[in-house]
């Protein structure tokens, strides 16, 4: 089955390596930017991993710890 766009997105992140969480939800490239911003006046939010690990990003837009999932995609209809 495949997940839908608010699911939550794990990804692994390597340390020190910086990251761009798509803000706009236009990227096919979710949950990172792909450059789609540029028809918008957003911009996307930078991350750089403190240490390799796995993280789980937002894929709702809706979560108040961006770009990090919250568990808000769970009450989102």
């Amino acid at each position: 089955m495949a997940a839908r766009n608010q699911d939550p997105i794990k990804i692994e992140v390597t340390e020190g390596k910086s990251y761009y969480w798509c803000v706009c939800g236009l990227s096919e490239k979710k949950p990172f930017c792909d450059g789609s911003h540029k028809l918008t006046k957003l911009s996307p939010l930078k991350y750089t991993a403190d240490s390799s690990k796995t993280l789980v990003m937002c894929g709702c837009s809706n979560s108040e710890q961006l770009p990090f999932c919250d568990g808000t995609s769970s009450k989102v209809a």
